[in-house]
């Protein structure tokens, strides 16, 4: 289903630093949940530089394995879902739509896995870029501390209609920011490429238009919007510091803040795409 036997799985591991137990217990999946958020990278990047993002398990592993590149949730998560499929975990797809404070129907594009460990599920949420470091119980009411960042879970009714589950953090204000919102409706490789081309095709998507590039750490977040760079630590509820860049800084700015070192084509690209984009505003 999802692949695992063309996945170099010691390579993953190795990638990510991994050298635990791979038996499919909760202690692996959320070892491997946080190593997986802290060590590979995401960015929109070939769909803002090209219009295109492969979904093949080859491409997937050569880009965020071999290369170090980053990529979204698409990938993210059929990498991931192969790992956990060879090392016997249960689990499910699922869809989510982004909200971010925002009451609009967005379409339901971002991926994430539901696994379940010893007849308890669980939210494994790894591909959202400032991703919660760890696993998430899937219980109404849930309200975790990780790492400093303050998460909720609730069942309630996400759109007219139809009853799901809405993943909260805390706001600027100290209320709650609905993140996403999800069904448990099984998703699959085919319908994450359906939404894959949507994200990175279509001239109504948000990454074809400006790059987007997040990292967590545990003790900070990372986050570069077209030219704007902010810095928010694990513990405050707004950006620390917000940076205004220049297109020409972006190449330097990637590799020593964000862990990406483009080969020069590829950050030439971006300077130029970026100009571009600035121009077209």
């Amino acid at each position: 289903m999802w692949h695992g036997d063309q996945l170099d799985l010691d390579a993953y591991l190795a990638h990510l630093g991994y050298e635990g137990d791979r038996a499919p217990t909760l202690e692996t999946l959320r070892a491997l949940h946080r190593a997986h958020v802290l060590t590979v990278r995401w960015d929109n990047l070939d769909a803002f530089l090209r219009g295109s993002v492969s979904l093949d398990l080859a491409d997937i592993q050569d880009k965020l394995i071999r290369r170090g590149r980053g990529g979204y949730c698409f990938e993210h998560i059929l990498l991931y879902a192969a790992a956990l499929e060879r090392l016997g975990f249960t689990f499910t797809g699922v869809s989510g739509r982004i909200r971010m404070g925002t009451d609009k129907i967005l379409p339901a594009t971002h991926a994430m896995l539901l696994v379940t460990v010893d007849g308890r599920r669980w939210l494994s949420d790894i591909g959202f870029g400032a991703s919660p470091l760890d696993v998430i119980e899937l219980t109404d009411g849930n309200e975790p501390v990780i790492d400093g960042r303050r998460f909720l879970l609730r069942r309630t009714e996400i759109t007219p209609g139809a009853d799901g589950w809405v993943l909260h953090h805390r706001d600027a204000g100290g209320g709650w920011t609905a993140r996403h919102t999800f069904t448990e409706n099984p998703q699959y490789p085919a319908d994450y490429r359906v939404g894959n081309h949507f994200i990175a095709t279509s001239s109504h998507s948000p990454f074809v238009s400006r790059p987007f590039v997040q990292r967590i750490r545990p003790e900070r977040t990372d986050q570069l919007d077209g030219l704007t760079w902010t810095t928010t630590a694990a513990t405050s509820l707004s950006p620390d510091e917000e940076r205004l860049l220049e297109p020409a800084e972006l190449p330097k700015v990637l590799a020593d803040t964000f862990g990406q070192d483009l080969p020069d084509a590829e950050a030439e690209l971006l300077v130029e795409r970026t100009e571009r984009a600035e121009r077209a505003r």
